[in-house]
């Protein structure tokens, strides 16, 4: 009896002693294991997303508030209207209007690449590019990790015209913002047209990438005249003075740059379109660019009567629709952006 009593005493210690073994392990386990599963519900990994910004835009600090940014462009007869597109779209009357992003996005270094053309654009200035009803988009978004450039173009630029050839470099002629985010969901665009109303817009982002677009509704001639007159309306937007200048341009281009006063200079209305279409047949022949630019005749009398057939015609009519339709533009504007932030 005595060691029947001893057995079941051992017996009863041993299973204590175990249970509290495996106790102590899961307690262990489950304590290891819940930080991390915490981290990884609250901490999504950063996504980079690039807001771009196309035609000519000039990057400007925001007078009310150090963490944003404005970026400025002229709204004028030579460009079509502003569009905003990401998986939707929608076009943009002028106006100022402000970017929001999914969460708490903080302020960037809004490092610049070398490429941007950079001028100080005074506060003062940027104001009243604002207050400039009509004349002018305004975007206003967080201050990025950097500007980069989504196309370059190369050109000369300074504060003297011409500018001098020591200046000419690959500019930047578009913008690309680069911002880490958590989500791609919840981008939204609101803001104030000048005239009517605008219903805030919520971006579906399907793709990291954000952007404003201004297509020329002219084409560029061999003396670059839609560019160099593109980078004048932006220039005197925000209060600079600056001029731009293409190497390989006629000299006698500058005989009706509108970047500087000429008399009797002749209206810088668009070409009629066969001429356009000519035009940019004839960029790349040799001896086009010996071609008087002052005087506004094509190059060619061959080249006029193969333009005046009825066959051209019936393509130019419809590149004009395709044009029209699906926002194609015969080439961008070849103007740098300017970098004032």
């Amino acid at each position: 009896m005595r060691n029947l009593r001893h057995l079941c005493s051992s017996a009863i210690v041993l299973a204590s002693i175990f249970s509290g073994a495996v106790l102590m392990v899961s307690c262990n386990q489950t304590k290891e294991t819940a930080p991390a599963t915490q981290s990884q519900i609250t901490t999504p990994p950063p996504q980079q997303i690039f807001v771009t910004f196309e035609g000519p835009w000039a990057i400007a600090p925001d007078p009310k508030n150090a963490n944003n940014v404005l970026l400025l462009a002229p709204k004028t007869k030579h460009h079509r209207d502003l569009y905003v597109t990401a998986s939707n779209h929608s076009t943009l009357a002028a106006g100022v209007y402000d970017l929001s992003f999914p969460g708490q996005v903080t302020s960037g270094a809004g490092t610049y690449d070398p490429a941007i053309l950079r001028a100080k654009i005074d506060p003062q200035n940027a104001q009243n590019a604002l207050d400039s009803k009509a004349g002018r988009y305004a975007i206003r978004l967080p201050k990025p990790e950097a500007f980069l450039p989504a196309h370059r173009h190369r050109s000369r630029a300074g504060s003297t015209y011409p500018p001098d050839a020591s200046t000419e470099k690959e500019y930047a002629t578009a913008f690309s913002l680069r911002y880490s985010v958590g989500s791609l969901s919840g981008f939204s665009l609101s803001g104030t047209p000048d005239t009517g109303t605008f219903n805030p817009l919520l971006l579906q982002v399907d793709t990291p990438a954000i952007r404003f677009s201004i297509e020329p509704n002219e084409d560029d001639d061999v003396c670059n005249t839609h560019s160099r007159q593109a980078f004048h309306d932006l220039v005197q937007l925000v209060g600079l003075t600056l001029y731009i200048d293409y190497g390989d341009d006629p000299a006698a281009c500058h005989d009706k740059d509108p970047q500087v006063p000429h008399r009797g200079r002749a209206s810088s209305s668009p070409a009629p379109p066969l001429e356009r279409i000519a035009t940019l047949f004839t960029r790349n022949l040799p001896g086009a660019q010996t071609v008087d630019a002052t005087a506004g005749e094509l190059p060619s009398r061959y080249l006029m009567f193969f333009a005046g057939s009825s066959i051209v015609r019936n393509i130019a009519n419809r590149l004009g629709v395709a044009a029209y339709l699906f926002g194609l533009s015969g080439i961008d504007c070849a103007g740098p952006g300017v970098g004032g932030g």
